[in-house]
């Protein structure tokens, strides 16, 4: 077994057009599972924070249900990374999803107890999903060139864009159907996430074979020419550490913003007399805007540069922010809007930001990296939730939108000096040459 193993990985390494081949199919099992994904990635977006807010009977701690499938999913993004950095993307990826349909089903039961204790801590196993939602974009760019990384990262996110703008969209539905078996409608998106979750795992499970990574790990273990650009590769590996930090810190500040915005508007819209079916709407208009925007920002990402799309995402997210705090209340354009554009700048940083994560590492070390970083990801979505119902419940949505508008800005300052540095590194290499 173990030689027909290395034979096969053998195969890809001497072959390019075989290893492009397991790209693009990759890249389909991806979009493939993405779909189930994203439909249970909506289940706990769009209804999370009115159960909490009708099992407490309290606007301040609304955010908590955020808060508590993202800290979950802090966890569950390095377990995911490791595990997928010891046995392959297969592996973690699978354990991930089928985690996170078990604390769907775990979120069912707290609501027929009526136990917020159950609640929280489904919550918590529930953010596994989350967390491999989001790690299954990297198993795309294993395999892709450097100009393809952007691009293969948005393809994923591209067929997420159906299961989670589905997902909202069918709140109306399984609540009526949760209510026909004896389950609380509220409870209904998530009897949805909880097979969507398992049949996403699944997915991975069993048609990921061979495994992206660990084939991109044996071509890189099998480089072995050595010529007059090893010293060029090793002076641009020494600044990896400074790309990953900016990599991480685009990704983190954009989720601050989106999550918090994102966990207060159905609060929001709830006590100025809009119902779950409008709420979907405007979270379904959201949702797409985080992922089918993708079609096009991978590829312009490519090619005009991470920088460039940075800064949009940046100005992007502060429109957003504006459009929420002067939007009338009673108004679902402005409100369908401010949600558009706010998933719009989310996807802008989500997609430059991992873009130049995948560019600072190697694939000997990078689902490990990729984790480390989605930890990060996570508690800055778990610190937002939380932090986005007090500020609410002290001041107002409009205060809080706009913090978030103003809080995007700082994106700008981070990746100029970060192209500054990378100008003076190459200009510091060319002279060495």
């Amino acid at each position: 077994m173990t030689r027909y193993t290395n034979d096969l990985i053998q195969s890809y390494i001497d072959s390019p057009e075989k290893k492009n081949k397991l790209y693009k199919r990759t890249l389909f099992i991806v979009g493939l599972s993405q779909i189930f994904g994203g439909a249970g990635l909506a289940a706990g977006i769009t209804v999370g924070a009115i159960l909490a807010q009708q099992m407490l009977g309290t606007d301040a701690v609304s955010g908590l249900p955020t808060a508590m499938f993202t800290l979950g999913s802090a966890g569950a993004a390095l377990a995911v990374g490791r595990l997928s950095q010891r046995f392959g993307r297969r592996f973690g990826l699978a354990i991930g999803f089928i985690i996170g349909g078990i604390g769907a089903i775990g979120v069912i039961f707290s609501a027929i107890i009526n136990s917020i204790f159950l609640l929280f801590a489904s919550l918590l196993i529930y953010g596994a999903g989350t967390a491999t939602n989001l790690q299954a974009r990297y198993a795309g760019t294993d395999l892709a060139s450097v100009k393809q990384r952007a691009t293969a990262v948005s393809m994923a996110m591209v067929f997420t864009t159906f299961g989670a703008v589905a997902g909202p969209n069918l709140v109306n539905v399984m609540g009526h159907f949760a209510l026909s078996i004896g389950v609380p409608a509220l409870a209904g998106p998530f009897i949805l996430a909880a097979a969507a979750y398992i049949l996403a795992g699944l997915v991975f499970f069993i048609m990921l074979r061979p495994d992206p990574l660990l084939i991109a790990r044996a071509i890189e273990m099998n480089k072995q020419e050595r010529d007059t650009q090893q010293s060029l590769k090793n002076a641009e590996q020494s600044t990896n550490k400074k790309g990953v930090a900016v990599g991480a810190t685009v990704m983190v500040l954009t989720q601050i913003v989106m999550v918090s915005i994102m966990t207060m508007t159905p609060v929001h819209m709830g006590h100025h007399g809009h119902g779950l079916r409008e709420v979907g709407i405007v979270i379904g208009a959201h949702i797409g805007s985080m992922y089918l925007p993708s079609l096009v920002t991978g590829i312009l990402i490519d090619k005009i540069g991470r920088t460039a799309m940075t800064i949009a995402s940046g100005v992007t997210l502060l429109l957003a922010g504006l459009v929420a705090a002067m939007a009338p209340s009673d108004s679902m354009g402005f409100l369908v809007l401010a949600l558009s554009l706010l998933g719009l700048g989310w996807n802008l940083g989500l997609i430059s930001g991992t873009a130049q994560i995948v560019d600072a590492t190697e694939p000997s070390t990078r689902a490990k990296t990729q984790g480390t970083i989605d930890v990060l990801i996570a508690l800055a979505g778990a610190s937002g939730g939380a932090l986005s119902g007090m500020v609410v419940a002290h001041s107002s949505y409009a205060t809080l939108s706009l913090s978030g508008g103003i809080l995007s800005l700082i994106l700008i300052p981070v990746v100029i000096w970060a192209h500054k540095g990378k100008k003076e590194r190459m200009l510091n290499i060319n002279k060495e040459f």
